[in-house]
């Protein structure tokens, strides 16, 4: 009776394993970079997306592929996005230089999530903190707003830059960092300066002109605009860089994907939700 116990707790366990992993999407067999699952982008927003994750394939061999679910079936999403990887093998075997884009849309009941996993290979070129960066900079704001497409456009963009070596992630995190300051406090700068200038011209002697009275050069709050415009924001966009080094070298012919390539994952990359 005790043997027949632990033959049958044995077949239960291997049979939950096996439920467990088939609640993992398998790897389309007509493979594609693009993978909604969950619908939520259009017919015209896929194609763009899978044709410039295409070329990006084909000039670099680095691969990044979406994935979006309707549900998680219980795993987090780090765990999920790991398993696609591992299971599709994203990215170029001996590379390891895929990366998956993870998405499941906000529900009436459930928060909306996200996460970026990454290759073993491209783990140097963004690194966890900068991969939560690009969640919380490029992605979670368009997604408050349901403009799903363009945080995945937008931070795909960042992705592919940070992989190709046209900037790297110090520089990343610099100039968001600026641009935040730019954002909060950059305006007072001008502001002060305009001030001082404007207490110098009241202090001199009548028959001179203060900045922003008749006869001066600019509008007082011309210049104040002119000044205070050079420290605005870019929104959130990143493209200051110029292109530089390459990737991984080539990967196949524009429009012809071929499949995925055996890639393996270690653990590298970040999550958000919102």
């Amino acid at each position: 009776m005790r043997y027949i116990k632990q033959i049958l707790l044995i077949l239960a366990l291997a049979i939950s394993s096996l439920s467990q992993a088939q609640e993992i999407p398998e790897r389309p067999k007509n493979q594609t970079l693009v993978n909604d699952f969950a619908n939520v982008l259009t017919n015209s927003e896929s194609n763009a997306l899978e044709q410039k994750l295409l070329q990006f394939y084909a000039n670099t061999g680095n691969q990044i592929t979406l994935v979006t679910v309707k549900s998680l079936n219980g795993y987090d999403a780090s765990s999920f996005a790991y398993e696609i990887g591992e299971k599709w093998q994203v990215g170029k075997k001996g590379f390891d230089n895929g990366i998956v884009i993870l998405f499941k849309p906000k529900t009436l009941d459930s928060r909306g999530q996200v996460f970026i996993a990454t290759g073993y290979g491209l783990e140097g070129a963004i690194p966890d903190a900068t991969a939560n960066e690009i969640i919380d900079n490029e992605m979670i704001p368009y997604f408050k707003q349901g403009q799903i497409y363009e945080g995945i456009n937008q931070a795909s963009s960042v992705l592919m830059g940070l992989a190709k070596g046209e900037f790297n992630h110090q520089q990343y995190a610099k100039q968001h960092s600026r641009s935040g300051k730019g954002g909060s406090f950059g305006f007072l700068i001008p502001l002060f300066i305009i001030l001082i200038f404007s207490f110098i011209g009241r202090s001199r002697s009548r028959g001179h002109h203060t900045m922003g009275s008749s006869g001066s050069s600019l509008p007082f709050w011309m210049l104040l605009g002119m000044m205070g415009s050079g420290s605005r924001s870019h929104g959130g966009s990143f493209n200051d860089f110029s292109s530089g080094s390459g990737g991984f070298g080539g990967g196949s012919s524009f429009g012809d994907f071929g499949g995925f390539g055996g890639g393996s994952f270690g653990g590298g990359g970040a999550g958000g939700s919102w």
